[in-house]
């Protein structure tokens, strides 16, 4: 059978333990017999990260930049334990989070839905989309560990010599800080692209802070928010019938577990993080969760939303078996190779891409699953296998 061409590469980063292992049966049991894959690889396993002082991410970022769509395995941000397992130089900071920041873009993410998997909380009729703002917070902070007594300042010096500074805290004693940072131009860009998601898939829009408790930084967002929607976005959103809701993140919290469903729900950096596998975690799995990068200027990075399974990886060292599901990273190949085809004008390519996810999603209901959807999953005759034998069983479909 003649494969299914390509024209421009994807930007192929690939990543640690067991989902980099399950990375390359992907592309050997479900892609690469059916496409004639053409990528620039990249590899961000933690032991190349350290061997090139991380400039191995930097890379990849850029090349993103150039091609226009990248697909991204699972990773590790090393810490403390990390250092020694692996016998860092350095403890690296996130790849994601650097990739994120150079891109300054938005993260998306949402369920992937089978029949036979039924919600945590019986309310949620439609899927809930997170927009994660993917630049700054927590991921590009700066950290200190207070040795003893001593009085920490937050200071800012501008071009003319002035600064602007404020007392933190009066340490007794030990203890730690880290400074945290925003810029008004990435808010912006999240509150855009947020606001023109909410369009194109006609869904209210929900964004919570903690405004009350941080009333510079978090109020920062919010106003920013505000101002672009009234200037830029209201008569758009009245002509779609969907509406702009801002609350604090507690209540959100509490709004979205009384919800129906059917919301993009738009959260801060860190914010995202935990909602989303705390959503994807309600509605089946930490692997059924799609997730995609996109930048201000039309960039995508699609990858697992989930980590590199660590606990599987150390029984696939010993030999034994695993079950892990690949779902997610499945999702991040075909939604790379989707949105390389619509570049491209490559229908053929795009239809494999739809294909494969109806496969996956259809092996799924039709009862052979990953150990992980064993107590969760309601169908006639379901089988647990092992990661392999369920790609062969999506190849087949396929």
């Amino acid at each position: 059978m003649s494969k299914i061409a390509m024209k421009t590469p994807l930007v192929e980063m690939d990543g640690d333990e067991m989902t980099r292992i399950i990375w390359k049966q992907i592309k050997d049991i479900i892609i690469t017999p059916f496409v004639d894959l053409k990528t620039e690889y990249y590899d961000l396993g933690l032991p190349n990260r350290d061997a090139t002082n991380d400039q191995v991410t930097i890379d990849s970022a850029n090349r993103t930049k150039e091609l226009g769509v990248a697909v991204k395995c699972a990773t590790i941000t090393p810490n403390a334990q990390r250092m020694t397992e692996y016998n860092l130089k350095e403890m690296w900071k996130s790849p994601n989070g650097t990739i994120r920041a150079m891109l300054d873009g938005t993260v998306f993410r949402s369920p992937i839905l089978v029949k036979g998997i039924t919600p945590f909380v019986s309310c949620w009729k439609k899927p809930i989309t997170i927009a994660r703002h993917a630049y700054g917070d927590v991921y590009k902070n700066s950290e200190i560990r207070v040795e003893g007594a001593a009085k920490a300042e937050l200071v800012v010096t501008y071009p003319d010599g002035t600064t602007d500074k404020k007392v933190i805290h009066e340490f007794a004693g030990p203890g730690v800080i880290q400074g945290l940072h925003n810029t008004d131009k990435s808010i912006a860009a999240f509150a855009r692209a947020c606001f023109t998601y909410a369009l194109d898939i006609k869904q209210d829009l929900w964004f919570a802070t903690k405004d009350t408790i941080s009333k510079t930084y978090d109020h920062r967002f919010k106003d920013i928010f505000a101002e672009i929607f009234e200037n830029e976005f209201k008569d758009k959103f009245e002509a779609a019938g969907i509406e702009y809701f801002y609350t604090l993140i507690d209540d959100v919290v509490a709004r979205i577990m009384r919800s129906e469903g059917g919301i993009l729900w738009a959260c801060k950096n860190y914010d995202g993080d935990v909602m989303s596998d705390m959503l994807a975690s309600a509605c089946g799995s930490l692997a059924m969760m799609t997730s995609v990068l996109v930048s201000p200027d039309g960039v995508y990075e699609y990858e697992a939303a989930h980590g590199t399974v660590t606990r599987h990886y150390y029984k696939y060292l010993k030999g034994e078996a695993t079950s892990t599901n690949p779902m997610a990273t499945i999702f991040a190949w075909s939604g790379a190779l989707r949105k390389r085809a619509q570049m491209d004008g490559l229908p053929d390519l795009e239809d494999f891409a739809d294909r494969l996810e109806k496969a996956s999603i259809e092996t799924i209901e039709s009862g052979t699953i990953t150990g992980d959807l064993k107590n969760l999953i309601d169908v006639p005759g379901k089988t647990v296998v092992n990661t392999e034998d369920f790609l062969k069983a999506i190849a087949e479909k396929l």
